[in-house]
């Protein structure tokens, strides 16, 4: 893979007088200046409002807006461009599937299944979904290393749950789901599946349809996109049953005094003035990324990882959480430092990295751990990187008193 990194201007940015290391990509990528340009060029040239206009500025700004959608769906094998649908980011992918799903599927008594290593945005709605409709939600357990319990996951799906949700990577401890095979055993429950792909179509190479998941979530600023926009992709046939999640302009056909018909899919799903330009950007970043090669992308970021492993596993008191085979992302505790007072300190060295629960909190309870110190890695991140990172580390441990081995 090419070096990358001249793209980014904001890695050109001084912190604290020194180079900024930014290790915080599963929070939020940065851009490229392509990207960056591809949305101001919309703005200068092509605004208007989508689907609305006749007039030729309107025109060619529904097309560049249709043109994302169609890259959307090339770039994650999804069969049909209908059924992308263009949302703020995978939160409100998946508050939409959970109140969309609910309204299908579930009633009283019926059981939804979810793991212990999802993020808040893949959890608090199917609570929401199962106290709203008195419905079961059943949390399956990972095994010491971090990854899921498949057999556990087998056990829930005998009691025929009428949704599974589960994330593709976790964005704490990296764990890569085997979506393909847990869709399987889902499907022959007789359960829809819904996946949270925001660490994952990022830095893997992606088909919904050979995953075989029902809907499928991620965001465009987690793969070097705008903020503020975000897609769910699903099957057409699914996405038709579904009744709408708001409600408003775009999404009608006829609107009566007090009953109204809906526009077809993925339209239903897109009330309001949509981010045209947050898609425009999302377009160009898809553009770069195919460039790269995701492959290419994918190797990068396992060899940084392995490396940083390495360096931070030499670290005296320093303990790694998640199994070895992983995604870019690596969470750590240092001794008993913590990990807000190590951010702090590491930042001061001009290395970013993130410190928290990670909106990951019954996943803290089972790490035993109020919260983690987490580094995470994309395309612009190199061996020196994760050098200033071990370094910055040390540093915290002379800090609090504790010599080197």
């Amino acid at each position: 893979m090419r070096d990358p990194r001249a793209d980014f201007p904001i890695l050109g940015e001084p912190v604290h007088g020194r180079r900024l290391v930014y290790l915080d990509s599963a929070a939020t990528t940065q851009k490229p200046r392509q990207v960056i340009e591809a949305v101001a060029d919309y703005y200068r040239r092509l605004n208007a409002n989508v689907h609305r206009g006749a007039y030729d500025l309107a025109v060619r700004a529904t097309e560049a807006y249709e043109d994302a959608r169609a890259a959307v769906a090339a770039f994650v094998g999804a069969p049909d461009p209908r059924g992308v649908v263009f949302v703020r980011g995978t939160t409100e992918a998946l508050n939409l599937a959970a109140s969309s799903l609910g309204r299908l599927k579930v009633r009283a008594g019926d059981g939804i299944v979810v793991t212990a290593m999802e993020h808040h945005s893949n959890l608090i709605p199917w609570q929401l979904l199962a106290q709203e409709r008195a419905a079961r939600l059943e949390m399956v357990e990972l095994t010491p290393q971090g990854e899921l319990d498949v057999d556990g996951y087998r056990r829930a799906l005998e009691r025929r749950p009428k949704i599974v949700a589960f994330t593709h990577v976790s964005n704490v401890l990296g764990t890569i789901n085997p979506v393909a095979e847990l869709a399987r055993l889902a499907h022959e429950a007789g359960a829809v599946v819904v996946v949270d792909g925001a660490q994952a179509v990022p830095h893997l190479a992606v088909n919904v349809a050979e995953l075989g998941a029902d809907l499928y979530a991620f965001s465009g600023h987690k793969m070097l996109g705008p903020m503020g926009v975000g897609v769910l992709v699903g099957t057409p046939e699914l996405l038709d049953a579904m009744p709408p999640y708001h409600g408003g302009g775009e999404m009608i056909r006829t609107v009566q005094d007090t009953t109204a018909t809906y526009a077809p899919i993925p339209h239903k799903f897109e009330a309001g003035t949509p981010n045209v330009a947050g898609a425009v950007g999302l377009k160009a970043a898809i553009a770069y990324l195919g460039a790269l090669g995701m492959a290419e992308v994918a190797a990068h970021e396992r060899a940084l990882t392995g490396y940083a492993r390495e360096r931070l596993a030499a670290i005296e008191g320093l303990r790694l959480y998640g199994p070895e085979e992983r995604a870019g992302v690596v969470s750590f505790t240092l001794a008993d430092i913590h990990p807000h007072d190590l951010a702090t300190i590491v930042d001061s060295e001009g290395v970013a990295i993130r410190a928290g629960h990670h909106c990951a909190q019954p996943l803290m309870r089972r790490l035993d751990v109020p919260a983690t110190a987490r580094a995470s890695f994309y395309v612009y991140n190199t061996r020196e990187d994760v050098d200033a990172l071990a370094g910055a580390l040390e540093k915290a441990r002379a800090l609090f008193g504790y010599a080197r081995a």
